[in-house]
């Protein structure tokens, strides 16, 4: 008799005023074995008599985790994941307690994560996503949980989802974008909610999944996972799809698409392994495409999406080095006198080309560009790290080709711009260094050696040799005897 009890049980807590007495009777624990029954119709009727009698009982629900339900219903869901009864009444009850530290730290210890995504997989109604959803919104908060999720696969279900509706007109599936949507930022950003949620309400369908999806897979390249999830990704060829969406949304003049693409290419180009996989699928190329955008949102993620990939690329930055369109297109940029963000990160782009690149010929384009006189311009930033990037570009272009430079120094008055540096008090340690070194290697030019010497610039380095930071005073040093003809 005890199945057709457990169904009276379970009707008898439909009413509200009957859970007092189910409670006072101790049901509860008596029922919870009962989850361990390999009879389906037993398992049924004993859950959801648990479910309504705990029901917006807290007390209870943590009775629940003590005595070892979450267990017991991902069993459930993984022995009956075919049964649509029995995988409703688990997530029920998985929803009702999920929000207890206690039920997450328990489910921590499970394979919950692959269960859910089976489920996500397997949702064919409205109805049955929404309560995984719910789960998951709630399971995302705990972070080992959160590592489980990702790496069981959900965010890339949840963009299948997405795609999967996108273009669709129906209100449900607009709530589903909207669910979803909130999701993949909760899960992949620790809950905060950004402006892509609350523009669903005001974009179509269709271009917010696409702006989501693309955020998703941003926030999956984020420290918050592990170098692997860039990896994968460009291993299943995501990389391909987002250059084929730029250039789609490029003759569109879809910008917000393009910003969203952008910032996952250049999120998943952070780590090394993915520079390389990038450059050889050809990614450089196919970006410089949005080299015509006239828009300043667009401008600045491009430019800092290449500036990612030649990142400690020599490849890269010779690739980029021998494009004419992008140098004079750079060029212009760091002219931009109306947008200082582009202007800086083209600029900053310029310097990593020039750092990275091991190439004569890539000197000379930039010089032949009308490069070299931004980045002089670029060693007198009020950003130490703009400084620094600039000079040292320069040390390292000198010492490639310092002949074809020479000229464009003399124009830019390069020397008195490090004669500054280093007489100025408020020059950082780092610059004051790297402006020495940069010193250095002019020191091999004839015309600069003199502009050096007539500038008087030996006694700011014999002023530095007591200087109050050792680095700057053994470089002082250094330059010292350089330019007295010592070593």
């Amino acid at each position: 008799c005890a199945v057709k009890a457990a169904h009276v049980l379970s009707e008898i807590a439909k009413n509200e005023e009957m859970k007092k007495p189910c409670i006072e009777a101790d049901l509860v624990l008596t029922l919870i074995p009962l989850l361990e029954s390999t009879d389906q119709e037993m398992l049924l009727h004993a859950g959801r008599a648990i479910g309504r009698i705990c029901y917006d009982n807290r007390d209870l629900q943590e009775e629940l985790v003590k005595v070892g339900v979450i267990p017991s219903l991902v069993r459930i869901l993984t022995d009956y994941a075919e049964s649509e009864p029995l995988v409703h009444v688990a997530l029920l009850a998985l929803y009702n307690l999920a929000d207890l530290d206690s039920a997450k730290e328990a489910l921590s210890m499970t394979k919950v994560a692959e269960q859910l995504v089976k489920q996500l997989r397997r949702a064919e109604s409205h109805e049955r996503l929404e309560i995984v959803f719910e789960v998951l919104q709630a399971l995302a908060e705990n972070d080992a949980l959160k590592v489980q999720l990702m790496e069981a696969g959900v965010p890339e279900v949840l963009s299948e989802i997405l795609l999967r509706l996108q273009g669709s007109s129906q209100a449900e599936d607009a709530c589903i974008v909207r669910a979803t949507s909130d999701l993949i930022v909760s899960l992949l950003l620790g809950g905060k909610k950004g402006n892509i949620t609350g523009q669903v309400h005001k974009e179509s369908t269709s271009r917010i999944s696409l702006i989501v999806f693309l955020t998703s897979l941003t926030c999956l390249a984020l420290p918050l996972s592990s170098d692997g999830n860039c990896l994968r990704m460009v291993q299943l060829g995501v990389i391909h799809q987002l250059l084929d969406l730029l250039e789609k949304h490029v003759q569109s003049g879809d910008t917000s698409v393009q910003q969203a693409a952008l910032s996952a290419l250049q999120s998943l180009a952070i780590p090394v392994v993915s520079k390389v996989q990038m450059l050889e699928e050809g990614v450089a190329e196919r970006i410089e495409a949005l080299l015509r955008s006239e828009s300043p949102p667009v401008q600045f993620k491009l430019l800092g999406t290449l500036r990612m990939l030649a990142d400690g690329q020599a490849d890269a930055a010779e690739i980029l080095g021998h494009d004419p369109m992008l140098l004079n297109r750079l060029v212009q940029w760091c002219s931009a006198s109306d947008h200082s963000g582009i202007c800086g990160e083209a600029n900053r782009l310029l310097a990593s080309i020039l750092h990275h690149n091991r190439s004569q010929e890539v000197v000379k384009a930039i010089q032949a560009a009308q490069g070299v006189k931004h980045l002089v311009s670029m060693t007198t930033s009020e950003h130490a790290a703009m400084q620094n990037e600039a000079l040292n570009a320069l040390a390292i272009a000198s010492a490639i080709d310092l002949e074809t430079l020479e000229e464009s120094f003399k124009e830019s008055q390069l020397v008195q711009s490090l004669h500054k540096l280093l007489q100025d008090d408020n020059t950082s340690p780092e610059v004051k260094y790297n402006s020495m070194g940069l010193l250095c290697r002019l020191l091999n030019s004839g015309d600069l050696r003199r502009e050096i010497e007539e500038d008087k610039i030996k006694d700011t380095l014999e002023r530095l040799c007591s200087h109050s930071n050792a680095n700057v005073v053994k470089e002082a040093i250094t330059t010292l005897k350089v330019l007295r003809g010592e070593t």
